[in-house]
């Protein structure tokens, strides 16, 4: 069976993302992080990846990276509304300060972005995590 059989046909022209690696000191400790705080599981290890499915065919693998530091990345969840405040909860229970700004000036507080609400946190490698309940309006 050939390659192309085994892939779920998309319409013409679009490109979906699958999956990204995401480096990590301590991949356990990322993931379980991501995951608690989005109400998500983590996954069986695939290799040397640790999976959290983001449960819209989208996987991040957390990858352990000790050789070298971590360059912090920027990686934003849409996440509906009725599960915001739970998810803020969450942060606040784990005792992650979360902030409206992407800077992280303006902590325990929650931005109103584009009709919606959104806040950003640190993972523990220090990337830029944000949740946010409506999509970035784009010229």
């Amino acid at each position: 069976m050939s390659h192309a059989q085994h892939t779920p046909a998309l319409p013409g022209k679009i490109a979906r993302l699958d999956h990204t690696a995401v480096f990590a000191s301590d991949r356990r400790l990322s993931a379980d992080l991501l995951a608690a705080v989005l109400g998500l599981e983590v996954g069986a290890p695939f290799g040397p990846f640790l999976p959290v499915d983001l449960g819209n065919g989208v996987t991040l693998d957390y990858y352990e990276k000790r050789d070298e530091p971590i360059q912090p990345q920027h990686y934003a969840f849409l996440v509906p509304e009725e599960q915001f405040d739970a998810m803020i909860a969450r942060l606040e229970t784990l005792g992650v300060t979360y902030y409206a700004d992407p800077n992280h000036t303006e902590p325990g507080r929650v931005n109103d972005l584009f009709g919606g609400r959104g806040a950003y946190f640190d993972d523990p490698d220090g990337h830029n995590m944000e949740i946010m309940t409506r999509p970035y309006v784009r010229p």
